[in-house]
């Protein structure tokens, strides 16, 4: 692969990542490669035969329009299984060295029934820790250090995009770093119920007892979202009998669910009662801290360029879903680079969301509050950021900093910033200052009063 097209393809998952949930994205496309562009065709392989059958009933549209954004050229997409890749080669003309490395990559791939491979972004030395995950990440560290005898089964529940995924990641990651000769699995209940259904779909016995064989000889089994199990009558009979086997045998099994098991009421009560025979932990909504040091992670890690203002921005509006909040960073630093931009600043970031903005204090920018008060006091944007000290720009310049305090959740230091480079502090002293004159100069709030209302107006 080219580093063009490795360019055009990450720029293209980002878009990708934020249309879609986490499961999907990381079960079926994100191990796409791309191969080749021929003619406005982008042609990628896809692991296992059945990934190809998925993508292309269902996510075709959403690769395309991705890639269509990057770059216009692109009008159509054509999805390969690895099994296929070497036909497809002969068909190509492309060069000597480059068919040897396609090919040594189809040999290392993975057959349809071999376990997902773990994503070495998500280990325990990214996952950031506070009050709402402690517990489950103190649990799932002490499993990965001692599988099958400190909590077993370890059953981690929450709400869609706080973490459930990451932590299993995580205790793969670790496993297969430092305990490398056990068998270990992590698979979505969805992949679990279609490799049964293809299993028994065969109508040959030695089919389904692959099936078991593959699932109950492990040493560790981890198996996100168990709520899809529900109603699935054969698939809950067939993971009750893995479940028993591996617990009897004092290999580790790990569940995430979006519910307390007690709360799956659409699971046979006999595998309730058993996913309650171990640890039992929650992972709530991250508190602002908590969601802040999440942001600064990833833009560390993916080596974004960010104004504290634009973590603000995300954190205090997203509250309960982590992806999203990823989703959305990703989102306004691929606007950044697609403008050019080298630092993704507030003004940026709120132009990049604004389709998904809809409080109208949250879509102003400081430059149009500036704007407007430049326009009241008929003074320019040079003198109010400018060292003047006259009355007639102290007076905007402080009233500006007020009512930006008072309309937009931006740090003080990053007001200061618009402002010629000023210090944090003389932000505070301009708040309060005209905080204080206000409840005694009426011309004064009146003002700040007329201001606001054109504001809201904008």
């Amino acid at each position: 692969m080219t580093d063009d097209l490795k360019l055009l393809w990450k720029d293209a998952l980002k878009i990708i990542e934020t249309g879609t949930s986490f499961v999907t994205y990381e079960v079926w496309l994100s191990s796409l490669e791309p191969v080749e562009i021929t003619g406005n065709k982008l042609v990628m392989v896809s692991p296992t035969s059945m990934a190809v059958n998925v993508i292309n009933n269902n996510y075709l549209d959403l690769i395309k329009n991705a890639l269509n954004t990057i770059n216009n050229n692109i009008a159509d997409v054509a999805v390969i299984s690895a099994s296929d890749f070497s036909q497809y080669l002969k068909t190509r003309t492309l060069p000597e060295t480059e068919i040897k490395e396609k090919k040594e990559e189809a040999k290392g791939e993975k057959t349809e029934t071999e376990e997902l491979i773990f994503n070495a972004k998500y280990t325990f030395d990214n996952f950031v820790v506070g009050t709402s995950n402690q517990l489950a990440h103190a649990a799932a560290k002490a499993v990965s250090e001692n599988p099958g005898k400190s909590y077993n089964p370890l059953f981690i529940y929450g709400g869609s995009g706080l973490g459930k995924t990451h932590i299993m990641h995580a205790i793969g990651n670790q496993l297969k770093n430092e305990k490398p000769r056990l068998k270990v699995s992590y698979i979505t209940s969805e992949r679990f119920v279609n490799e049964l259904v293809e299993a028994i779909r065969g109508g040959k016995e030695q089919s389904t007892k692959q099936f078991r064989a593959r699932y109950r000889s492990l040493d560790v089994l981890m198996i996100d979202d168990i709520q899809f199990i529900a109603n699935k009558m054969s698939t809950q009979e067939e993971f009750f009998h893995t479940f028993n086997d591996l617990y009897h045998l004092g290999k580790q099994i790990i569940i995430s669910s979006d519910r307390a098991p007690k709360f799956l009421s659409e699971l046979e009560e006999r595998l309730r009662s058993r996913f309650q025979w171990g640890l039992i932990v929650d992972i709530q909504p991250p508190e602002i801290e908590t969601r802040l040091a999440i942001l600064k992670k990833k833009a560390e890690n993916e080596r974004y360029n960010v104004e504290e203002s634009v973590f603000h921005l995300i954190a205090e509006r997203i509250d309960s879903n982590i992806r999203e909040m990823e989703g959305m960073l990703s989102r306004i630093t691929f606007y950044s680079s697609l403008i050019g931009s080298s630092k993704v600043t507030y003004d940026i970031a709120v132009e990049a969301l604004k389709d998904f903005l809809d409080d109208k204090k949250e879509v102003l920018t400081i430059d149009k509050i500036i704007e407007v008060v430049c326009g009241y006091y008929s003074v320019t944007k040079g003198d109010i950021i400018s060292k003047k000290k006259n009355k007639e720009i102290v007076e905007p310049r402080q009233v500006c900093m007020y009512i930006i305090t008072e309309l937009l959740s931006v740090p003080l230091a990053a007001i200061g910033s618009a402002f010629g480079g000023r210090d944090h502090t003389t932000v505070m002293h301009a708040r309060d200052k005209i905080s204080e004159l206000i409840q005694t100069n009426n011309n004064l709030a009146t003002a700040i009063k007329d201001i606001k209302a054109m504001i809201q107006k904008k």
